[in-house]
């Protein structure tokens, strides 16, 4: 067998190469997909070296086969318990390193071939979930604004509420990104390294002004920090929002046993927006979608939409079912002819 098939050290210089040359300076891939790849090939090493007695330093080209990825996907589902799209965002990850493995060392082309074929999995695209207006007001409601935790949570729901961010958007918020003269905005990074501009409400302007001067915040500083200055990280986002769930529940029993992410919030702004007749594009502007296509499923989910559109239909009645009644005056004026 060719030795750059079993040679440790070749496999993992393709790695190395395919990170530094291929990911960072050809493509020129944000630092979330680099830690998302980084995360992929940190738990399939971690498998192989659990499945087939290898350490990553012994590990060939040769190993990196169709069976050990087959299986290692297997594993994320049945014993990680990943979700069908986290499976197969892990799969365009590896699928990535075949490709380029195949241009660098065209004696693993079959090998590459086999792994490139693995297809992506179908899944069921669920209903998406939002909060009714009672319930976000709620939310909105239930951090104690008298601490320092509980300022920052509100400012957190707020700005979620008002700009439909995503998670990793919000917790890259400057001070610097915020303007609040004249026309109230927020800067997003967005996906892709796409930035959008996010009109704020007066209401959320003026509890940004009064939270940068309760806190001391700096320009260079994370909008919504931990109590050491940091940024947050998307667990602790996850983990403030459920701890808002769980004492606005006792204002609001829809809430309770509710699961609401940082997802939820986004698709409660979309939808508060749409059911106020704001035009989808726009809507799609704001979420920073790349077409309002991806913007149709908040159309979907909302019902109460549906059923006022059905209103609006007047059905023909069918043949024969619907008869003629003339009016007693015509029927005396057809009788004087």
């Amino acid at each position: 067998m060719n030795c750059l098939l079993t040679n440790p050290a070749e496999f993992a210089a393709l790695v190395q190469r395919f990170f530094a040359d291929r990911l960072l300076q050809q493509k020129n891939a944000s630092p979330r997909t680099i830690a998302a790849y980084h995360d992929t090939f940190r738990m399939l090493l971690c498998y192989a070296e659990r499945e087939i007695g290898k350490p990553p330093a012994k590990l060939a080209l040769v190993d990196f086969d169709v069976t050990l990825i087959l299986n290692f996907l297997t594993y994320l589902e049945s014993e990680r318990h990943n979700s069908v799209r986290t499976r197969n965002a892990r799969l365009a990850t590896i699928r990535a390193f075949a490709h380029y493995v195949a241009l660098q060392c065209p004696e693993a082309l079959l090998l590459t071939q086999q792994i490139q074929a693995i297809p992506m999995k179908r899944f069921e695209r669920p209903m998406l979930s939002f909060l009714s207006r009672e319930e976000m007001q709620a939310l909105l409601e239930a951090p104690d604004k008298q601490t320092w935790c509980g300022c920052r949570d509100h400012i957190l729901l707020t700005l979620l509420y008002n700009t439909g961010a995503r998670v990793s958007e919000l917790i890259g918020i400057r001070v610097a990104d915020v303007e609040l003269t004249v026309s109230p905005s927020v800067r997003l990074h967005g996906k892709g390294r796409k930035q959008r501009t996010v009109p704020l409400w007066k209401e959320t302007a003026a509890k940004i002004r009064h939270w940068l001067v309760f806190a001391n915040l700096k320009a260079e500083q994370a909008l919504v920090p931990t109590r050491q200055g940091l940024p947050m990280t998307r667990s602790n986002v996850a983990e403030r929002i459920a701890l808002a769930v769980n004492l606005a529940a006792n204002q609001c029993p829809q809430l309770q046993g509710r699961s609401v992410t940082p997802h939820t919030l986004r698709h409660t702004t979309a939808m508060h927006l749409l059911q106020a007749g704001v035009d989808i594009t726009i809507i799609a502007l704001w979420l920073g979608h790349e077409s309002p296509v991806t913007t149709h499923g908040y159309i979907e989910a909302d019902l109460s939409m549906k059923e006022r559109a059905l209103a609006m239909i007047a059905l023909p009645p069918e043949i024969g079912q619907v008869r003629y009644h003339p009016s007693d005056d015509l029927l005396k004026f057809l009788e004087g002819l």
